[in-house]
């Protein structure tokens, strides 16, 4: 894999959005230098925001790729009260926020000085942790509510620790989460699953394996990384000494960065890491990967 480059980011960038409550707000940021630079659209998990995910996003920027991250209604940033009449479509508006990105990169390319002319907007792939995986993962060819949201214009995709099959929720989960139900047997395009063995949610009445559903349960071509010892945070993604981090490891997300971005320059074909040379490596007891 080449060396990382430095980065520009641009934050906010606003996207007006007519029925939403107030405007979408973006971070952008990109290479100082490259043409043809992919897409990759990064949806933040539960509470989070454009400023969250640094130990990924900045990395996957250096790396060739124009990271687009917006912040979602259930950003404490937002502050947006629980008894909020868009509270209960919070998911729902999810995914409106991330097409109004991919409907506005003319906007956001913009918004960057130099980055005009320098993206490949045929390359796009989503990437979104647990909340986030779930929201991506919609517009990949996962069903939510027996809805089709795919799009077309997604090519690939990394779910990180995202939800697994609405059958094993527990009972609270499913009266209260009822969109926590999604189908995988149609998200065809190449995914890469992220999953930590130690990952135990309080939504669902399994243990970890929980998180591996979007791999088990769709066609190929997708990729799983298990990570040994990992929570839901598998090891820090969420934020550089995030509090919210209970699985610290370096090494897990030094793995994450290095396979996701090997996968993702295959699967969108840039680049120049060897996939097939990564799936073959030994992982040394960090984590396991398997292919289909």
């Amino acid at each position: 894999m080449p060396g990382p480059s430095p980065i520009v980011s641009v934050k906010p960038v606003l996207l007006p959005a007519p029925g939403r409550g107030q405007d979408l707000q973006v971070r952008v940021s990109a290479p100082v230098t490259g043409t043809g630079l992919p897409v990759l659209v990064l949806s933040h998990g539960f509470g989070s925001s454009l400023d969250g995910y640094a130990p990924l996003a900045d990395h996957w920027a250096a790396h060739g790729f124009v990271v687009l991250q917006p912040t979602h209604l259930d950003s404490r940033t937002l502050a947006v009260p629980a008894d909020d009449p868009r509270t209960p479509l919070i998911w729902r508006f999810r995914i409106d926020d991330v097409v109004r990105v991919l409907d506005s990169l003319d906007v956001l390319e913009s918004a960057v000085p130099g980055l005009a002319g320098r993206v490949d907007r045929d390359r796009i792939a989503v990437a979104g942790h647990s909340w986030g995986a779930q929201t991506v993962g919609t517009l990949l060819g996962a069903r939510a509510l027996d809805e089709d949201f795919t799009d077309p214009r997604v090519l690939a995709g990394v779910l990180l620790a995202p939800a697994g099959l609405g059958d094993s929720l527990t009972p609270f989960a499913a009266e209260q989460l009822p969109f926590m139900r999604p189908t995988f047997t149609t998200m065809a395009p190449p995914v890469l699953v992220v999953a930590g063995d130690h990952d135990q949610s309080r939504l669902s009445m399994r243990g970890p394996d929980w998180f591996t559903d979007a791999y088990t349960h769709s066609p190929g071509p997708k990729s799983l990384l298990t990570l040994s010892g990992a929570e839901h945070s598998l090891g820090g993604v969420s934020g550089y000494e995030s509090a919210e981090t209970t699985d610290e490891n370096p090494a897990h997300v030094d793995l994450i960065r290095r396979v996701s971005t090997a996968f993702l320059y295959d699967a969108l074909g840039v680049g120049d890491a060897d996939w097939a040379e990564v799936v073959k490596e030994e992982l040394g007891g960090v984590g396991e990967l398997t292919s289909k």
